[in-house]
C-alpha cells in the first residue's frame, strides 16, 4: 500500500460513523457517462433544455425533455453496481457506514446492497416520476410504456404534470434530503468523497461542513478538486479499485453480497 491508502485505512479503521459522498465519477465506472466529462451528456444536449422553466413552458418543450430524459433513462437501466458500489455497501455490513450522501440519481447504491434508508439522494432519481402538483409518485418503469413514441406523457389523476423525479435545473432540492444530509454529516467521525469535482453548491458543502465539526476528511478522485487542501487523504484513483482494497483490510477476505436486481 502507499503512503495515502494506508492513511485512509487507518481513518477508517477508528471510525465509527463513515459518510461517503459520491459523484459521477463513481457511475462512470459502471458505463453511466459524466455529464461534465468528455462524451458526457451536456456535449450532447444543451443543460437549458433541462432547465425546470423549460419544462413548465409548452407541450412542445417537454415533449422533447421527456425524449432525451428517456434515452438516458435507458442507459440506466443497463447499468450494474461496480466494485466501488460493493465496497460501500461492505462498510454498511461492517457496521462503519451511517450514510450514503449522493448527487447520482441511477439508484445503483441501493442495486448494491446499501440499505435504501441510509441513502441521501441530493438531486432526486431517475428510477420514479412526480407530479408537480400532488407529489404523487410512480416507477418509471411503469410510467415509461404510457409516453407516446413523440414523447408525450399522461398527467397525473390530479391533472397536474409528471415530470422525472430528478432534480432540473432551476429546481430546490429536496429540503427533506438536505436535512438528512447535514444531520448525517454533523455527526460522522469520516467524510468520504468519491468521485465528485466538488464544484456543485449546496451539495459541495456537506464536505466543508463535516471538515468546520472536526471530521477528518478523504477524498478518491481522478482529478483535483478545490477541497483537497483541506483534506486529511487525497487519492488519485478509480474507486472500484482503491474501495475494495481498503475494506479488505479492514476485514479480510470479506466479500461483496451477490447481486441481485430488484424487482
Amino acid at each position: 500500500m502507499n503512503e495515502e491508502l494506508d492513511k485512509l485505512v487507518s481513518l477508517m479503521r477508528n471510525a465509527r460513523h463513515v459518510v461517503v459522498f459520491t459523484g459521477a465519477g463513481i457511475s462512470t465506472e459502471s458505463g453511466i457517462p459524466d455529464f461534465r466529462g468528455p462524451g458526457g451528456v451536456w456535449e450532447k444536449f444543451d443543460p437549458n433544455e433541462f432547465h425546470i422553466d423549460r419544462f413548465l413552458a409548452s407541450a412542445a418543450s417537454r415533449r422533447m425533455y421527456w425524449l432525451r430524459s428517456e434515452a438516458m433513462y435507458a442507459q440506466m437501466t443497463q447499468a450494474r453496481p461496480n466494485a466501488g458500489h460493493k465496497a460501500i455497501a461492505d462498510m454498511e455490513r461492517l457496521g462503519i457506514l451511517s450514510a450514503v450522501i449522493t448527487q447520482n440519481v441511477d439508484g445503483l447504491h441501493q442495486d448494491a446492497g446499501v440499505s435504501p434508508g441510509r441513502v441521501v439522494e441530493l438531486h432526486g432519481t431517475a428510477r420514479h416520476v412526480a407530479c408537480l402538483s400532488c407529489g404523487r409518485r410512480m416507477t418509471r418503469e411503469e410510467f415509461q410504456p404510457l409516453l407516446s413514441p413523440e414523447g408525450d406523457a399522461p398527467p397525473c389523476t390530479c391533472g397536474g404534470l409528471m415530470k422525472p423525479a430528478t432534480i432540473s435545473f432551476g429546481q430546490m432540492l429536496p429540503p427533506e434530503a438536505l436535512e438528512r444530509a447535514g444531520a448525517a454529516t454533523a455527526d460522522c467521525d469520516l467524510f468520504l468523497v468519491i468521485g465528485s469535482s466538488l464544484v456543485v453548491y449546496p451539495a459541495a458543502g456537506f464536505p466543508l461542513l463535516a471538515v468546520e465539526r472536526g471530521a477528518p476528511l478523504a477524498i478518491i478522485n481522478h482529478q483535483e478538486t478545490p477541497q483537497d487542501a483541506v483534506a486529511t487523504v487525497v487519492l488519485r484513483g478509480s474507486s472500484g479499485q482503491v474501495l475494495p482494497t481498503v475494506v479488505g483490510a479492514l476485514a479480510p477476505g470479506v466479500q461483496a453480497a451477490p447481486f441481485s436486481r430488484p424487482t
